[in-house]
């Protein structure tokens, strides 16, 4: 089981906002069965530059590892990567290479909590060109923000898309979320986890609600994207 999307880096964005915090969310996801964990900060282009950001997530990281190394207790492994927002002129951006989860061409994206135009989409579709592999974050989130002819679009394009745990959880929402892993429009999922009071680690529930309402099959599928976070490295950091 991974973890797919967290912000359980210490002090880099609205996430965590301690190492002490960072080592009990890990805590957390290693009792729920968590085998490797995903660290993915926003990133804002219109914030930050490249170059800060990636000193300030090497700066939060290695707080975290010499928090992981003093407590003496083992943790799930971690990948760096970043859930980048999407902006104006992105499929032309260099950058994205080194933006992807680390060892991987996977490239957490964050699509505009605003209405979508077609420009966006056919960004994106460029991005796939480029040979990245975009997968949407919380694909959950943007349901009414596109009409349904624009999601059906973006969900056409060689992507990979993303949800959270809370899909599944929330009575609400869970009968769709179910109904969209089934029929294949959802392939990898994530805590989103940002502290260990509302947003905390919670994905073991969901993996235990798709092996009782989908069975094992749905699992194995699950499974085999998350191969795609290994296929290329077997070196966790």
């Amino acid at each position: 089981m991974i973890d797919f999307h967290s912000h359980i880096l210490p002090g880099i964005d609205d996430g965590s906002d301690s190492p002490e915090t960072s080592l009990e969310m890990l805590v957390r996801e290693r009792e729920q069965g968590v085998e490797l964990v995903c660290l993915t900060p926003h990133f804002y282009a219109d914030y930050t530059t490249p170059e800060r950001f990636f000193r300030h997530r090497a700066g939060a990281f290695d707080a975290l590892r010499r928090a992981m190394d003093e407590s003496g207790e083992a943790f799930p492994p971690l990948r760096l990567g970043a859930e980048v927002r999407f902006f104006d002129g992105i499929s032309n951006a260099s950058i994205l290479d080194e933006l992807c989860l680390e060892g991987t061409n996977l490239l957490l994206l964050e699509m505009p909590f605003a209405s979508w135009s077609d420009r966006m989409v056919s960004e994106v579709d460029e991005l796939c060109r480029r040979g990245l592999q975009p997968v949407a974050a919380h694909i959950e989130r943007y349901f009414g923000l596109a009409s349904k002819k624009t999601m059906r679009r973006f969900l056409s394009l060689d992507i990979l898309v993303q949800s959270n745990a809370e899909f599944f959880l929330s009575r609400r929402t869970s009968r769709k979320a179910l109904r969209m892993l089934r029929d294949g429009q959802i392939h990898f999922l994530g805590s989103d986890a940002h502290n260990l009071t509302s947003r905390a680690p919670n994905l073991g529930g969901a993996w235990s609600l798709v092996s009782k309402q989908l069975g094992a099959g749905a699992i194995e599928r699950l499974e085999d994207y998350e191969s795609l976070v290994v296929a290329e490295s077997e070196a966790f950091t």
